[in-house]
Parts: structure tokens; sequence; C-alpha cells
């Protein structure tokens, strides 16, 4: 019963994270949480020191919890690394197509394309993530898609803290693409795809740009 409860803490926490209502340098204090949650300060804590794990919130001696704040160097090496995955698991992919994989990416495509005509920031936010997510997922690679998982939430906050309102608008159209280049099974082409879409992501950062502070106040459902 715990483990489920400090489990449902850290995904909360995580979607909050994740869909932008959490902002880098948030502070989260554990008696506000445990109220929240209706749980011991005990449970908070575990949950906060997984969350800790995963690079989302730092742990800070005598201050507490706060939303981790990725340094410019740090987005840098996250996007390295999502682009060493990526290209093997597309070309993974390629070898493996079926006509099945590529419906469930199309029906993704479609609710990536309705998030954004709607303007829905924290639903766009998560269905782009989750399209890298979810070609592990159905190659079948439970732990590719965990640590995929873990990565994207970390770019959640590094798009948050870095990058423009206009730039996040592009990723759904190269998604698309990448789509049509697995499906027709062109693997050199689809590896370069999912390549420069990773890369103008991140060349899409500014840098140099902070955020001020925010708090829990109306993040948490």
């Amino acid at each position: 019963m715990e483990s489920s409860t400090t489990h449902a803490i850290v995904e909360a926490l995580t979607k909050a994270i994740v869909e932008h209502r959490l902002h880098p340098g948030s502070k989260l204090p554990e008696q506000k949480l445990a109220d929240h949650f209706g749980v011991s300060r005990t449970l908070v804590r575990q949950a906060l020191f997984q969350l800790s794990q995963n690079r989302l919130i730092r742990l800070e001696p005598a201050r507490g919890a706060f939303v981790a704040s990725p340094s410019a160097l740090e987005a840098q090496q996250v996007f390295a690394v999502r682009r060493m995955l990526e290209a093997e698991m597309t070309r993974a992919f390629v070898r493996d197509v079926t006509p099945a994989r590529i419906k469930a990416l199309k029906d993704h495509i479609a609710q990536e394309k309705s998030a954004v005509k709607q303007g829905d920031v924290p639903g766009r936010t998560r269905a782009l993530g989750d399209f890298h997510v979810r070609m592990a997922e159905l190659m079948g690679n439970k732990v590719l898609a965990q640590v995929l998982g873990e990565l994207i939430s970390r770019c959640a906050l590094i798009t948050l803290m870095y990058q423009s309102a206009s730039a996040a608008e592009h990723s759904h159209d190269e998604h698309a693409g990448i789509v049509k280049a697995l499906a027709a099974k062109d693997e050199a082409l689809a590896v370069q795809l999912m390549n420069a879409h990773l890369l103008q992501v991140e060349q899409s950062l500014t840098l140099d740009r902070k955020l001020p502070p925010d708090d829990i106040s109306m993040a948490l459902p």
C-alpha cells in the first residue's frame, strides 16, 4: 500500500512537471504535499527521493526539495544521449516494422495534431514527448521505454526553461515525416529525420534564458 501511494505521488508530481504546471525552481514543501495528498510526510519524503533519483527535483540540506533547474550543459548532454539512443531505436523499429505499429504511430500523430490545433499546451507537451516512448513500447522494449520516459521528463523541464513557444509547433510535422519514412522502411531517411528532429529541438533552445521560481499552488489537481 505504501509503495503504491508513493508511486501515485511520484506520478502526480512528474505529470505536473512534464505538463509545465510546476516550473523549475518551484519549492516543494513536504507538509503542503502531505496535506494535499492526505498522506504522511514520510511517504512524501520517499516520493521526493525517487524524483531526485530521476533528476526531476533536487534535495538541498536544510532547505528542502525544489523542481530541478537543468543547466545549459545538462540540456546539451540530455539531447546528446537521446540522439544516441533514438538513432538505434529508429533503426531497430524499421527492421521490425509492421502495419499495426505504423497504424499505432499514426493514431498518436492524430492525437498530437488535435492537441496542437486546440492550443492545449499541457496535452501537446505530453503527446509530443510520448511519441518517442510510444515507439519503444511498440517494439516491446520496456527498458528502453522507461529510460526514454525519464529522459523526456527531463527534457520537459529543459524545454520549459529554454524553448520559445513557436519552436514547439514544428515537432508535430517532424514526427509525421518520421512515421512516413518508417512506413516506407527507409532506414537511412528515418534515422536522418530523427536526428534532425532532435537537433532542431535542441537548437531552438535559448540556453541563456532563466525563468523565475514558481510555487506549487494551483499546480496540482
